[in-house]
């Protein structure tokens, strides 16, 4: 008798299925599978930098409070800002396209997916090599995201918590980049048939431009962490004030790109969503689509603006550049209004957030001129209107696109949906939290009171803002405790069946990922469900509206 060869199932291209359990989701090579590891584990750090934050606005509380040491409060920032931009938001942005993207444009999987697994794998150990700084002698490192020279130098900062913080973004960047570029190719080499780049979703459009500044932009951080590596091994390098304007060239020649890439593919989630809760094409696409390309052009253009105080940029050059910023931004804001404008609107909880993010975001933009202008920034810099800026763009703007992208996709990954209800209550908690928190930055950069700072005085004047903005902390606390409850005990229901099954298209919406069954299958496709016909890029509603019209012919036939 001879022996059955051992079982596999076969994916159709000839390869067997991944071992099933922990060791086929941490090795597979299907682009759902790293999509997911790349958003869970940035969500996993997401909580964790967000706890620095609280412990920070518990600091700043009241004035004269010593919760924590000034070392420590140091290192808290650092970390903070650190973990959202190279561990959270830019992460979360690329783990999107690697799920969506081949989904988007009827691709059976992603380009190069060995390589996308080392970049997510790179992206995981640089997490942990950075905050690893927490458990040596002198704590994690203290000099802020940016880190400039000489004091990030080793005479300064001396710290091995600095050296493990220069590695692990050094290793974090690189898998971000080698992620980035597979997902740009395969927009470029993986798409079905029909698909013309014309008939992208907007969604894709926009992972076409985050990863061209991903691929042009990021290895500029790559030079700058290897000139301060450099320097802590010879901190004479810094005596030149040449290698330390030079730093701040190369960092900020990605660290305004990068901006853009935790905004845009949470404005195009936003996009997506704002047509199909309202039940129309998306407005201007051709434009859109424009003035992303436009945008991301001008956005490598414009690092010098946060050097203006250095008295080493050249002002007019960058203020110019800064200002036409605005023009693209302005036709993606109008394309979004336009979209609104005479549709049927449903209120579901990724429509609330998708437009919370409009206003919010855009006194973020608006702010960002301003700094943009010399005269104003001369005055704001380094001081708490920065700090609300900042955080205006990043989570009154793209944080909301990130909710609204988690609940409007959920279906889709899981098979189940998130509570309508608690998301709604997440959502309110959000809206108060957020403006509570970060409004009355701006009033207290107004005022004065320097960013970067553990403690200040009571006569300073700067105690009832800050009381307020760690007030909004507590609800923005609240908020991510009602989104991480909903989202576990949904999951839990879903691994005990308890769950109803979603429809494979819950929201009647517009994009090929939807037209597969939810959780999407190996391939992505199957016979059961196929490629619909691509003829725009919205063909799930071109299909809809087909056969409205057929029904409606035969309806009126005697």
């Amino acid at each position: 008798m001879t022996q059955a060869p051992p079982a596999t199932e076969e994916t159709g291209t000839g390869r067997p299925v991944a071992p099933g359990g922990w060791l086929g989701w941490v090795s597979s090579t299907d682009h759902k599978r790293m999509g997911l590891l790349t958003i869970g584990t940035s969500l996993v750090l997401f909580v964790l930098v967000g706890i620095l934050a609280l412990i920070m606005r518990a600091q700043l509380a009241r004035p004269e409070q010593e919760l924590v040491g000034v070392d420590t409060y140091n290192q808290l920032f650092t970390m903070h800002g650190s973990g959202m931009i190279y561990m959270v938001m830019t992460p979360f942005a690329i783990g999107m396209g690697v799920y969506l993207v081949p989904l988007q444009i009827g691709a059976p999987g992603i380009a190069m997916p060995r390589l996308t697994l080392l970049g997510y794998w790179l992206y995981v150990f640089g997490a942990i090599v950075m905050l690893a700084g927490f458990a040596t002698p002198n704590g994690a490192h203290a000099d802020g995201w940016f880190s400039y020279p000489p004091m990030a130098d080793s005479v300064h900062s001396p710290s091995i918590g600095s050296d493990l913080w220069i590695a692990g973004v050094f290793v974090a960047t690189a898998g971000v980049i080698i992620m980035g570029w597979t997902v740009l190719w395969t927009v470029l080499r993986k798409r079905t048939h029909g698909m013309t780049m014309l008939r992208l979703p907007v969604f894709s459009w926009s992972m076409i431009v985050t990863c061209l500044m991903v691929i042009g932009a990021f290895p500029a951080l790559l030079a700058a962490l290897a000139l301060l590596a450099v320097g802590r091994a010879d901190p004479a390098l810094f005596d030149s004030n040449v290698w330390n304007i030079g730093y701040q060239h190369l960092f900020w020649f990605y660290g305004h790109p990068v901006v853009y890439v935790m905004f845009f593919p949470f404005l195009a989630a936003v996009a997506e969503v704002l047509a199909v809760f309202s039940g129309r094409r998306f407005f201007g696409y051709r434009g859109t689509v424009l003035s992303l390309l436009v945008f991301a052009a001008l956005s490598m253009s414009v690092w010098g603006h946060h050097m203006f105080a250095t008295g080493q940029a050249a002002n007019d050059y960058y203020s110019l550049t800064s200002i036409l910023l605005l023009v693209p931004a302005g036709i993606e804001y109008f394309g979004m209004l336009g979209t609104l404008v005479g549709g049927r609107l449903r209120f579901t909880t990724p429509m609330l957030f998708a437009l919370a993010f409009i206003p919010q975001f855009l006194i973020g933009g608006l702010t960002g001129i301003m700094v943009g202008t010399p005269v104003i920034d001369y005055h704001v810099t380094d001081s708490y209107f920065i700090v609300a800026h900042l955080h205006y763009v990043l989570f009154a703007g793209s944080a909301f696109g990130l909710f609204a992208a988690v609940y409007f996709w959920f279906p889709k990954v899981t098979g189940v949906m998130l509570s309508e209800r608690g998301g709604r209550l997440h959502f309110w908690l959000l809206v108060i939290g957020t403006n509570l928190t970060f409004l009355p930055m701006f009033g207290l950069g107004y005022e004065g009171m320097p960013r970067r700072v553990w403690t200040y005085a009571g006569f300073e004047g700067f105690g009832l803002l800050n009381l307020v903005s760690s007030i909004g902390a507590a609800f923005l606390a609240a908020a991510m405790t009602v989104f991480l409850v909903n989202l576990l005990w949904t999951l839990r229901q879903r691994a005990h069946r308890r769950a109803e099954p979603a429809p494979d298209d819950p929201w009647q919406a517009h994009t090929l990922e939807w037209a597969t069954s939810s959780p999407p299958p190996r391939n992505n496709f199957t016979p059961e469900h196929p490629v619909p016909p691509i003829a725009s890029f919205a063909p799930l509603l071109d299909l809809r509206q087909r056969r409205e019209k057929e029904a409606a012919g035969q309806g009126s036939r005697p």
